[in-house]
């Protein structure tokens, strides 16, 4: 560095973190042992600068004291203590995205959460990345009482502004569509994650329902390339994405509807040897008959992981509808042979419906693909119990099956008892997996345990997510938001980039519905009303883009 020229700090080779970082107040002392004094003092506002003498307030901690700490929403960050010890001290921090799992033994797989901390004199110590809204602070009995000035969460996110906005005479829907969009928007962090907690992966199929929710919510799409083409960057040509065939099948689908939104057509073109080599993968796997013949991995929804019938079910419309997605993107990219071999084998799956056997993952996907009729699938299988039998990630597909059937009602009362049964027990994101049949006898995320009672977090879940391991603000979960946005209030692109647009709400018993759709060339707004039998639209797009 040279001292006489230098107009700032600039280390070689440094690379600019795009995420912001703020300090957020604990709102509520959930729980604390005696001889803790002056905890209130936590609640009072950001401190994190310690002072030799005259500390106005200490939150003071005795050996073997401990306090949990509420943060009020969940977030994605560390957390700061500052500390105005004279002597240099211990505390056992656990993070916890429920009260029980700060009482627990968190995961430890792919962040640390919980951990030994040396408390330094007069000093401040920041600990963890990931997902949490509760902090558990505890000093062992031989060590030295902590004097804390205070314990803040540092939130780690991308400065995004909500462009996107939906509000209907449904509180209750409202709240879902805010909470589906921050559930999304904690997790794209340096990619887009599955869960910030756990897994901070990006995984593809779960890119589908965040990525519709990024493209309802944001005019933010550089973080949506990155994350499309880490995948692919780091899938040999002879491998699956994520080694399961239907997450490559899954690109495919991002890519069409990334670019019918955007109309990037340069990063589209981007694409075309890699979508090339892998269409004609997947043109491979379909047998004489017309079935799939999708190889390993073969997974849909960890719901069907365990069925062989159901998967194929599924995986028969999912694989139409690829293969649809594709001959869009290949007579964009000007090979109208590829093109067509893509609509003939979209064609000749449909020949073939496997049995669904009552199962409402399966059925939503060969709604979507256009391999079973809609209208008798959401009769008979939707209808059944139509809060049971799906889950959070393709949950998101059963509520687009029924608006494919026509019952956009019955989707929505699906999001009010599904989605609103998390909000029920203290959700503030949406959750990895859910299952209404766990309420019956538990208590809140937000709640100390109650004997006699389930801890919804801790007792329930299984496959990969059993337990406290369990995530509580996973990214597929977020698909509402962009339900309500596109079937809803009814705003869609009809051609690449929202140059043309179709405006179709739909209210399904709602009275009123209005919000707005981010585009490249600014916000569609959208207002209806409901009065009497007849609908009053009020309508602004932007000068660029045309309803058709």
């Amino acid at each position: 560095m040279n001292g006489n020229s230098m107009k700032k700090i600039a280390y070689a080779n440094a690379v600019a973190d795009d995420k912001v970082r703020r300090f957020v107040p604990p709102v509520r002392v959930v729980r604390e042992s005696a001889g803790v004094s002056d905890s209130a003092a936590l609640l009072d506002g950001v401190h994190t600068q310690s002072f030799v003498h005259f500390n106005p307030r200490e939150c003071i901690l005795p050996p073997g004291g401990e306090i949990i700490l509420d943060f009020g929403l969940e977030l994605h960050g560390l957390l700061t203590v500052t500390t105005g010890c004279m002597k240099l001290s211990r505390a056992r921090i656990t993070f916890g995205e429920s009260v029980s799992e700060t009482l627990g033994t968190p995961t430890q797989d792919h962040a640390i959460h919980q951990e030994l901390l040396s408390l330094p004199q007069l000093g401040q110590v920041n600990f963890g990345q990931t997902a949490f809204r509760f902090v558990r602070l505890e000093i062992p009995a031989d060590a030295p009482e902590v004097r804390l000035i205070g314990v803040v969460a540092t939130a780690i996110y991308r400065d995004w502004e909500y462009r996107g906005t939906f509000l209907s005479d449904d509180e209750r829907l409202n709240r879902i569509w805010e909470v589906g969009a921050y559930t999304v928007h904690l997790n794209c962090q340096d990619y887009i994650y599955d869960g910030v907690k756990r897994d901070r992966l990006v995984w593809m199929g779960d890119l589908y329902p965040e990525i519709r929710t990024i493209l309802a919510a944001f005019d933010e799409t550089a973080l949506v390339e990155k994350s499309l083409d880490f995948v692919r960057d780091h899938t040999p040509d002879d491998k699956w994405m994520n080694t399961a065939s239907s997450y490559s099948c899954w690109w495919v689908i991002c890519q069409r509807d990334f670019y019918l939104y955007r109309g990037n057509y340069a990063y589209l073109r981007e694409q075309k040897s890699a979508l090339s080599k892998l269409l004609n993968r997947l043109l491979a796997c379909v047998a004489p008959d017309g079935s799939e013949a999708l190889t390993e991995w073969r997974f849909l929804d960890w719901s069907t992981a365990d069925d062989d019938t159901l998967k194929h079910a599924g995986l028969q419309g999912l694989l139409a509808w690829t293969f649809d997605c594709g001959a869009d993107l290949a007579s964009e990219l000007n090979d109208p042979r590829l093109a067509l071999r893509c609509r003939v084998a979209a064609s000749k799956l449909r020949t073939v419906a496997p049995d669904c056997r009552g199962n409402k993952i399966a059925a939503a996907m060969q709604i979507l693909g256009g391999v079973g009729d809609a209208r008798k699938l959401n009769d008979e299988i939707m209808r059944n119990r139509p809060d049971h039998g799906i889950s959070t990630f393709y949950g998101y597909f059963v509520l687009l099956a029924r608006a494919e059937a026509g019952d956009v009602a019955g989707a929505l009362d699906v999001i009010r008892s599904y989605w609103g049964g998390m909000l029920d027990f203290g959700a503030t994101t949406f959750w990895e997996d859910f299952d209404l049949e766990w309420t019956r006898n538990a208590y809140g995320i937000d709640q100390l345990p109650v004997p006699g009672k389930d801890d919804i977090h801790g007792d329930f879940g299984k496959h990969c997510y059993t337990g406290l391991r369990h995530s509580l603000c996973h990214g597929w979960a977020g698909g509402p938001a962009a339900f309500l946005t596109e079937k809803v209030l009814g705003i869609r692109p009809a051609a690449p980039g929202f140059v043309q647009a179709k405006i179709e709400p739909c209210l399904g018993g709602l009275t009123r519905v209005e919000g707005s759709q981010p585009t490249p060339f600014g916000e569609i707004e959208l207002s209806v009303r409901k009065i009497g039998n007849k609908e009053r639209r009020l309508l602004k797009l932007p000068k660029e883009v045309r309803e058709v």
